[in-house]
């Protein structure tokens, strides 16, 4: 194989879609895609690709240094794409303990362990790559300045002429650190460990930081899945404050293609932001997910309306996200290729086109199964 490349965190969602893009771009890599299978990992998200030659699916924890040095040594890893996180901020308000496990002292394995096989060859770090995905909640908040939102001041192929900014300011790679969540703080400190191994040590390293993601094979405790598996079973869809919190959105793949040109094309050391040029009010593209999935339910207009259910606010909830990601647009000539409108019909219509998917995922039945394959290995 040209190329031997782990993939952490590769049966969750962003990390599926990255692992099919580069089992299917590159038959002359070695893919290996390691997974704790936690309750978010699910190895049905690439049941299309488990059985090409290039592929290897391995189930261990980031956070075992020992089983880091084993499976790098034993795959001859040379380059490292590291997705592998805890990520849902309700999540780490109950229990943060298991997000600054996971998020820094696994990420800090990785390096640790990515380090010494990479130290121990003729020709060390040349040729090697270690890849950090984080997000741009570590940046903090922005203030919402424009509440009826303006006109964005970027452009792009897929720009849609129902894109607003809310606000002048934006996340820059430069942007102070200012994490407020538990989620946000794990993140923030595994991006300055990856970056001191760099410095410290000379690994050749790069971070990106990404704004929310949206599409297929998205465990559904995030919005835009549980919205829409809420309304076809008539559930409250629940908002958060008065839903005037504004997030950044981009459709994974085409995060994926990101991931993918900042690997082999990004400078060593630098910092990408990775953002969709699309912002949206939470209570607006709920109204969006309402409209698209009543349309294709064959619902009248307006009749999920009423499952919207306003709900106390989420401890510490930042205001606003927004990325600017000229950089890599410039470049590395990267830039979203879907209008936000398309990217949700496309996910709208997977998700109920694949209902069984999501009922294994919500009955628990896909834990069960991974937890009797696993129990005798």
């Amino acid at each position: 194989m040209k190329r031997n490349i782990l993939i952490t965190g590769g049966a969750g969602f962003i990390g599926s879609h990255v692992v099919r893009l580069f089992v299917n771009k590159y038959p002359d890599y070695h893919i290996v895609n390691l997974d704790k299978l936690t309750y978010a990992g699910n190895l049905a998200n690439l049941k299309d690709i488990e059985d090409n030659p290039n592929y290897t699916f391995v189930k261990a924890d980031i956070a075992d240094l020992d089983e880091m040095r084993r499976i790098i040594t034993e795959y001859k890893i040379d380059g490292i794409i590291h997705l592998a996180a805890e990520s849902h901020v309700d999540r780490s308000i109950k229990d943060p303990f298991t997000f600054a496990r996971t998020n820094v002292m696994g990420t800090l394995a990785l390096l640790q362990a990515a380090k010494e096989y990479w130290e121990s060859l003729p020709e060390k770090y040349e040729g090697k790559r270690f890849y950090h995905i984080s997000t741009d909640e570590v940046y903090g908040a922005l203030k919402l300045t424009n509440p009826e939102g303006i006109e964005s001041p970027f452009t792009t192929a897929a720009s849609s002429e129902h894109h607003h900014a809310y606000g002048a300011e934006f996340f820059l790679e430069t942007t102070k650190y200012n994490p407020h969540s538990p989620y946000s703080a794990s993140k923030a400190s595994s991006d300055h460990f990856v970056r001191a191994y760099h410095d410290t040590y000379g690994m050749p390293t790069i971070v990106t930081n990404c704004s929310n993601n949206y599409g297929p094979f998205q465990f559904p405790e995030k919005l835009i899945p549980l919205f829409i598996n809420n309304i076809r079973h008539r559930k409250p869809l629940p908002v958060y404050g008065k839903g005037e919190n504004v997030r950044d959105w981009l459709y994974v793949v085409d995060h994926a293609r990101a991931i993918d040109t900042i690997f082999h094309e990004g400078k060593t050391a630098e910092t990408y932001n990775i953002g969709g040029f699309n912002e949206w009010k939470n209570i607006d593209i709920i109204k969006v997910v309402i409209k698209t999935v009543d349309r294709l339910l064959g619902n009248p207009e307006g009749y999920s309306d009423e499952l919207i259910t306003y709900v106390t606010d989420r401890l510490g909830h930042d205001m606003r996200y927004a990325i600017d990601s000229r950089k890599l647009q410039r470049e590395l000539g990267w830039e979203p290729s879907l209008q936000f409108e398309e990217g949700i019909e496309k996910t709208v219509r997977w998700y109920l086109d694949n209902q069984a998917w999501m009922d294994n995922i919500t009955s628990g039945d896909y834990e069960k199964y991974y937890d009797e394959m696993y129990s005798n290995r």
